[in-house]
């Protein structure tokens, strides 16, 4: 895992600095006010695009976007849980904020006439996420290919090319970060406990603790986009900005059906999850289970995220309203 992605990493980092020289090349700035005011004339440059498509496929694979995942699952389940929750949570909200610094903000010209290559990509990373956990055992790996499909969901904020769409991105990411965080402090307690990364480490966890049962589904539950967590109105509100812009294009249609399918699916492998926390069973020749001790700092870290997943769902006037001022501040900077 670590030398497929140090060389990925290395590859994808080539990119993006070979995509950053033909920009500067081309538009003498790397300031993106800069290239917004020029934006109309770099357009016509076969060079500036080059450069902005090497930039796209670097930060592609920084978010796991198809079709530069293929790290992902096997990073995952490699790495350490916390590095692995590190990875899902931070380097993808940084490429999603770079991406809506870069496409959205500083060259929406380029955005617009690349909204299919964009819708595409989107529908493509729903599909593969979503399809290719059904079969997972391993809970890491299940994220991981969880966290594809999210960031496939992600993109629609991306294609939606609009303040909505910005607002909706930060929403989710707000709301995909205590959720990832919970189940991975979940996973990591477990394992710690001497268990494997199985899903059947969750058997029986109702009885062991019903405190970390109830987050992990709560969790499951909000990254499957069930109401009323923070997973479903983040994914609400992806698909309104979607649906706003869909009239007269009939791909963005397309691109909502995919999105609804790949919710129904991610229902199966999720509550496939809440299935063995209440109803799994342990092999006959597995030791008897025993309470899981959880210190009062996991507890109160773990209260914070359930508080925040039940909130963001719940109440989430204030916390839309403040995507909505920094998604304005954002739009004001061009």
């Amino acid at each position: 895992a670590g030398v497929k992605y140090l060389i990925l990493g290395a590859v994808s980092s080539a990119f993006m600095i070979y995509g950053i020289a033909l920009v500067f090349g081309v538009a003498g700035s790397l300031q993106f006010d800069d290239l917004h005011a020029q934006q109309s004339e770099l357009i016509q440059s076969k060079v500036f695009l080059f450069g902005m498509l090497f930039l796209f496929a670097g930060l592609a694979f920084k978010i796991s976007a198809f079709p530069f995942q293929v790290w992902a699952p096997d990073v995952y389940q490699g790495a350490p849980t916390p590095t692995t929750a590190f990875l899902a949570v931070g380097s993808k909200a940084a490429g999603f904020v770079l991406l809506i610094r870069l496409l959205v903000a500083a060259v929406p010209e380029v955005t617009a006439e690349w909204t299919s290559v964009l819708l595409v990509i989107s529908a493509l990373t729903i599909l593969y996420g979503n399809l290719c956990a059904l079969p997972q055992r391993n809970l890491k790996r299940l994220l991981a290919y969880s966290g594809i499909a999210n960031a496939g969901y992600l993109l629609m904020g991306i294609v939606a090319q609009s303040e909505e769409g910005t607002v909706a991105i930060l929403y989710y990411l707000a709301g995909y970060l205590f959720t990832v965080m919970a189940a991975f402090m979940i996973i990591n307690l477990l394992t710690k406990e001497g268990e494997g990364e199985d899903i059947s480490c969750l058997s029986g966890l109702s009885k062991r603790s019903p405190f970390l049962a109830f987050a992990m589904t709560l969790a499951a539950v909000s990254l499957a986009g069930i109401p009323p967590l923070a997973g479903f109105f983040g994914k609400f509100l992806l698909v309104k900005s979607v649906a706003t812009e869909a009239f007269g294009n009939t791909y963005f249609f397309v691109l909502l059906a995919v999105a609804v399918f790949g919710v129904v699916v991610s229902i199966y492998y999720y509550f496939g999850i809440v299935r063995t926390i209440f109803w799994g069973r342990r092999k006959a020749d597995e030791p008897t289970p025993t309470p899981v001790t959880i210190g009062l700092t996991v507890r109160i870290v773990l209260g914070c995220c359930v508080a925040a997943m039940l909130y963001l769902g719940l109440l989430p006037n204030k916390p839309v309203k403040w995507a909505e001022t920094a998604a304005k501040v954002e739009a004001a900077s061009k």
